[in-house]
């Protein structure tokens, strides 16, 4: 085999699907690319850009309704567009690995994710039972995933998203294969774990494997690519070494994505070019962030704990003695590692679980513990946007039904006329009354956080609990949502608990910051403190671990002399 033939080729590839009216809609248009051993070519753009579609075609996964063409389409001198299903289901796993997108739901929820990870060993290696449990537990442990054996024996909606991505770069590796796939790899992941999966993928880089990285997240695609690909409506508009691209991008789309990425310079500006949305007073005419008192304490919390017991029987506390205030017009970013408490607080707060003890005041008053109506009022006044708003939505529901339904629970006044005010909230959010009819399913990811947005300001919220509410975004769709968030508080005085892995977001977003581990605040206080002036040593490490795009633009030496070398 020659040097030219190993790795996987792409020669003007060319995927386009029929519609049900029998016309073709082109996705991904001449395309080229080669990902030799050892390398790591990165799809860097928006959704609907055809990074994923391009993925999914290397491993024979566009469907049947997709017409693929291309030049050249080749794993090691083999021609995989001839390739049957049958060998297909041979070069998946062993030949190609596939680190999927979305963790919330690619995992079987009725099987413990052990099994999983075993099965696709099982299905191409002939190991006895003891030896495959051992394997996946060692699988797990590679990838950062704490007390494996534990973990093995637990279904997907009993770990965390961090765990669950995890566990499916664990599955990808299981094979060894020569190529791996990964898909927004680092998406649901805090910093200090991204950077455990960056090194593994390093390792794998190092020992030969071939890696096509797909990120939002130019700031992990600067740590870890050779090259990128730039990709704008299904076409290149920009490629070349990593470093190159980064510090010197020539198209006008790379440069506006390179500037959406939000950071410590950013905090205080745009990091779109869209001016500021002039109809979130509308929603509430009688509330204006201008009369709002700034020093009210809305929410605190005062020396919480909450504990769980395990399927083994061990009971640990996630919430450990965390006290917090939040005032009118603040967010409070909360940042930690996957299971140190984040989401279990923001349950707490927003009345969905109750502490074991300690005690939640809304605005002065201690919050009732048994579910009664004014237990019930409160949850109107905070709402809640979630990572994932398709889990959250009924698929079967419209998106007027959506707003309707939240509308009908934060005034009746107003629900016998829904519409208008549904439309309003679209207004709002950036959307129009052709989505109305729309269901999630056939919305963008960024369409349905906006839909969530416009779900939560329906009742008329004083605060919004915002759980990694942009970390599956890519990054300017992102920029957008943020600056809508940051639209609306200013006009409105909203208070916002900002949970988020990603630090930049935190610091761009945040006026004050609490950093949790293994259930306790070791830290909190200004957000330009924590970041500049970091006291714990936990914190220290935290943003120590955080990938940072200015730093690979200038130090990226690596890349550029591989890449000249090549």
């Amino acid at each position: 085999m020659t040097d030219t033939e190993r790795g996987l080729r792409v020669e003007h590839l060319d995927v386009s699907f029929r519609a049900p009216g029998g016309e073709t809609v082109p996705v991904v248009h001449d395309v080229s690319f080669q990902v030799r051993p050892g390398r790591c070519l990165a799809l860097v753009g928006e959704s609907g850009s055809g990074k994923s579609v391009t993925a999914r075609t290397l491993l024979g996964l566009t469907g049947d309704t997709a017409i693929v063409r291309a030049d050249t389409l080749s794993l090691h001198g083999e021609n995989l567009l001839e390739t049957t299903e049958r060998r297909w289901r041979r070069i998946r796993g062993t030949k190609i690995g596939f680190v999927l997108q979305d963790a919330l739901v690619s995992l079987d929820p009725l099987r413990p994710v052990g099994n999983e990870i075993g099965e696709s060993i099982g299905l191409h290696e002939r190991l006895g039972r003891t030896d495959r449990r051992e394997r996946v537990q060692e699988l797990l442990h590679r990838v950062g995933v704490p007390e494996p054996k534990l973990r093995a024996r637990q279904r997907p909606d009993e770990l965390s998203g961090g765990l669950r991505q995890r566990a499916l770069i664990a599955s990808a590796i299981a094979l060894g294969p020569d190529i791996v796939i990964a898909d927004e790899p680092t998406t649901a992941l805090d910093v200090t774990v991204q950077a455990q999966i960056l090194r593994v993928l390093e390792e794998m880089l190092a020992e030969g494997t071939g890696v096509v990285l797909i990120s939002h997240d130019l700031a992990v695609v600067a740590q870890l690519a050779d090259d990128i690909l730039v990709m704008q409506g299904g076409r290149i508009v920009e490629s070349g070494p990593a470093a190159t691209v980064l510090a010197n991008p020539q198209h006008a789309y790379t440069r506006q994505l390179i500037d959406a990425v939000p950071s410590e310079h950013t905090k205080g500006t745009r990091l779109t070019r869209g001016t500021a949305t002039h109809t979130a007073a509308t929603l509430f005419p009688d509330r204006s962030a201008q009369d709002s008192d700034k020093d009210e304490i809305l929410l605190e919390a005062s020396n919480v704990v909450k504990s769980y017991r395990g399927p083994d029987r061990i009971t640990r506390t996630v919430v450990d003695d965390v006290s917090f205030q939040l005032a009118r017009g603040e967010t409070l970013g909360i940042v930690g590692e996957s299971g140190s408490g984040k989401s279990t607080l923001a349950r707490i707060a927003l009345a969905l679980v109750s502490p074991d003890s300690g005690e939640i005041r809304y605005r002065g008053t201690p919050r009732p513990r048994t579910d009664n109506a004014e237990q019930r009022r409160i949850r109107r006044d905070i709402a809640v946007v979630y990572q994932d708003p398709l889990s959250s939505f009924d698929p079967r529901w419209s998106v007027e039904r959506i707003l309707t339904d939240a509308i009908r629970l934060g005034d009746p006044e107003r629900a016998r006329r829904p519409q208008p005010r549904a439309l309003t909230l679209l207004d709002v959010v950036g959307l129009t009354a052709k989505h109305l009819d729309a269901r999630p399913s056939v919305l963008s990811g960024g369409q349905r956080q906006r839909v969530a947005i416009a779900r939560a300001l329906a009742t008329a919220p004083e605060i919004i609990v915002l759980d990694e509410a942009v970390s599956a975004l890519d990054v300017s769709v992102q920029a957008q949502v943020l600056d809508l968030l940051t639209d609306i508080q200013e006009q409105l005085g909203l208070s916002y608990l900002f949970i988020s892995h990603d630090l930049g977001v935190i610091h761009h977003m945040s006026d004050r910051v609490l950093v949790m581990q293994g259930g306790r605040a070791v830290e909190q206080g200004d957000a330009d403190q924590i970041f500049t002036e970091p006291r714990a040593p936990y914190t220290q490490r935290l943003l120590a671990s955080l990938p940072r795009l200015e730093y690979a633009r200038l130090h990226n030496t690596r890349t550029t002399q591989e890449s000249i070398g090549a």
